[in-house]
């Protein structure tokens, strides 16, 4: 892939790390704006996957590390999920002014219950897709289930996630209870399509039937039979970027 590393101002001015795949030959269809997993990065594997197959057919792919994660500045302590969705904005504005504003967001995981509410901020957006996504962002509290009691006693615990220790504050917790997902997800206005495993053991299927219902036409649903929540085996995630290179083009 062509790409250019880049940086840009998040939410709160500290400069994110971000990159930029471009397909090999001629203008991009579209800019694709790709929100990663909690407490994941832009370089996981499958998010590489994914912008590789999208390339291919012509579209051009902006990820980036929400702040305090990855290559990011900032302290994750202090982010929240509203903070992750001013991020999306702020990287959908960069792209506008730098490149084009995109036409595609993507959020896997937390980053799809994220892309359903910065779409509504995000004029140039005309399609939607989630993968492995909760319908409410609340469900990533059963990651540290065994120290939420800690959390709303002292305001803070460490929580160790895919073998990383974290500080998560109340004040994760408390915006999590904040979040309006049925509403953002009913009034939506665009396009949507979600992809999701029947056998996804860290996000129910049952929240893709959720997000399904709610929404309004036009949305597709994608299964992604034997696949696992990070999309780990290389076909699963490059099958996402294709299918979403396919089905998007109706709608840009």
């Amino acid at each position: 892939m062509k790409s250019k590393k880049l940086e840009f101002p998040g939410h709160s001015g500290e400069l994110l790390s971000a990159r930029l795949d471009f397909p090999d030959d001629g203008e991009a269809k579209s800019y694709v704006l790709f929100a990663h997993c909690f407490t994941c990065s832009k370089n996981l594997s499958a998010v590489g996957n994914i912008a590789r197959a999208l390339n291919e057919e012509g579209f051009a792919v902006f990820r980036f590390d929400f702040t305090g994660l990855g290559e990011s500045e900032g302290d994750f302590a202090n982010t929240n999920f509203s903070s992750n969705i001013d991020d999306l904005i702020a990287a959908s504005q960069y792209l506008a002014n730098e490149y084009r504003a995109p036409g595609i967001l993507v959020g896997h995981s937390l980053g799809g219950a994220a892309v359903l509410q910065a779409a509504h901020d995000i004029e140039s957006c005309k399609a939607v897709a989630t993968i492995g996504a909760p319908s409410n962002p609340d469900h990533v509290k059963k990651n540290f289930k065994p120290k939420l009691d800690e959390i709303e006693e002292r305001g803070e615990a460490e929580v160790t996630l895919a073998g990383r220790s974290f500080l998560i504050k109340k004040q994760f917790l408390d915006d999590l209870n904040r979040a309006n997902m049925k509403n953002r997800i009913i009034n939506l206005g665009r396009a949507l399509v979600i992809f999701h495993s029947p056998i996804d053991n860290t996000v129910g299927i049952d929240n893709a039937a959720e997000i399904f219902i709610q929404a309004k036409h036009p949305k597709s649903f994608i299964s992604l039979d034997n696949a696992d929540h990070l999309l780990s085996n290389e076909e699963d995630s490059s099958y996402v970027g294709s299918m979403l290179a396919t089905w998007s083009s109706k709608y840009l």
